[in-house]
């Protein structure tokens, strides 16, 4: 077999008697014993109770109670000679793709290319109980299934937990196993569409705050200009205050309200982006002002410039590549047509066709079952994310503002 030693490839006979290194292939949860690992001893003998090295994360593991798998049998053995495949549990620290070696050479096994992971669902877990156990059962899941990925997208406290895989039927496996192996009940849903919001034209507000309730009260006045920024350039903020209407002091505030303020969303519910915030003008008290009040009016102001200059729901769009019998080239096209994508590029390669598209997100969630019903099974497709670009406004009019 060839492993990796540092960045050179070297060939590791199969000899029982050399220095004791095995390769675990691949990670099972049993209900009894706990986390197994099956591996091959790729050279020399792995004898029960040996201490092992992990070459990549450099944890010693020791290997107590081998036993060959034979269906449900589990048959003890005292040693496990090159070119024979056993089990042990309990190696933690070991995941699947590791090489346990008894050299201070420090292996490593190439490993597979990665697959892409084009469909998601969103988990909700169904009581409290599924709740507790998700995350070290989906931990497990993808343990046994390194083509698996789990992922947090959304903002904290109403993100969503994504499970990733090959297609519809991988996560429907998948989801089957977490309830019957683990436990765990959890209901699905669509994953959420990153939308945004933009302005296109600058618009000034006064955020002013003005409270009196016995004792210090509460005052802050924030001039802000807000401006259009070019696609992808983010947030920026501006000090343009002069002769003390704001004191330095309190400027960081300011920019921290307006920031969040933009994060909460425009009046479509998402996330602003793409925008400066210029600060130029303000009050303040001696007594009644402090950084959370203005921090208040900041935001005050962000909210009211976004009502007057209005936004635009910007969608993020992908770029996809797509692979087809040449047979079937016509009515890809024209699907991907009917989701509002736009053709970059076809290259013929013998009986398969590749196309290359820009296609919004929101047009892929059942791309997965809809290609493999149009070419028979024989399409495949990567996507990964190109760039936001606005969204029509028919379409627009349509989204619910996020909670």
């Amino acid at each position: 077999m060839r492993l990796l030693a540092g960045e050179t490839e070297v060939k590791v006979a199969a000899d029982p008697q050399g220095e004791a290194a095995a390769l675990i292939f691949r990670t099972v949860t049993d209900p009894f014993v706990g986390q197994l690992s099956l591996f091959k001893v790729i050279s020399g003998t792995v004898r029960n109770d040996m201490r092992l090295v992990n070459a990549t994360t450099g944890t010693e593991e020791r290997l107590h109670g081998l036993f060959h798998l034979r269906g449900k049998e589990h048959l003890n053995t005292a040693e496990v000679v090159a070119g024979d495949i056993a089990a042990a549990p309990k190696l933690a620290d070991s995941p699947t793709g590791s090489v346990l070696a008894a050299s201070k050479v420090p292996y490593r096994f190439p490993g597979l290319t990665p697959r892409p992971t084009p469909f998601g669902l969103a988990l909700e877990p169904v009581t409290q109980a599924d709740d507790d156990k998700l995350s070290g059962s989906l931990a497990k899941l993808v343990a046994e299934d390194p083509t698996l990925r789990v992922e947090r997208v959304g903002e904290a406290g109403s993100g969503q937990t994504v499970l990733r895989g090959l297609g519809d039927v991988h996560v429907q496996v998948a989801l089957e196993k977490l309830a019957r192996k683990f436990g765990v009940h959890v209901t699905t849903s669509p994953v959420k569409v990153a939308y945004r919001e933009t302005i296109s034209r600058p618009a000034e507000a006064e955020g002013r705050l003005k409270k009196q309730s016995g004792g210090h009260g509460q005052f802050a006045v924030a001039q802000l200009r807000l401006s259009p920024r070019g696609r992808g350039e983010g947030i920026s903020f501006k000090d343009s205050i002069v002769g003390g209407a704001i004191p330095r002091n309190f400027i960081p505030a300011v920019e921290r309200g307006a920031r969040e303020a933009l994060a909460a969303g425009g009046p479509h519910g998402f996330e602003v982006v793409d925008v400066e915030i210029e600060c130029f003008d303000g009050k303040f008290h001696s007594v009644d002002s402090s950084e959370m009040a203005f921090r208040t009016a900041a935001a005050l102001g962000v909210k009211e410039a976004l009502a007057k200059a209005g936004t635009t729901v910007l969608e993020p769009v992908s770029r996809v590549v797509i692979k087809v019998p040449v047979a079937q080239q016509g009515d890809v096209m024209g699907d991907l047509s009917s989701r509002r994508g736009r053709i970059a590029s076809t290259t013929n390669e013998g009986n398969v066709c590749e196309i290359e598209a820009l296609v919004p997100e929101s047009e892929l969630a059942r791309y997965v079952a809809d290609l493999r019903s149009l070419t028979g099974g024989h399409g495949a497709f990567e996507a990964e994310f190109s760039h936001y670009e606005p969204l029509p406004e028919h379409l627009a009019s349509k989204l619910a503002p996020t909670p």
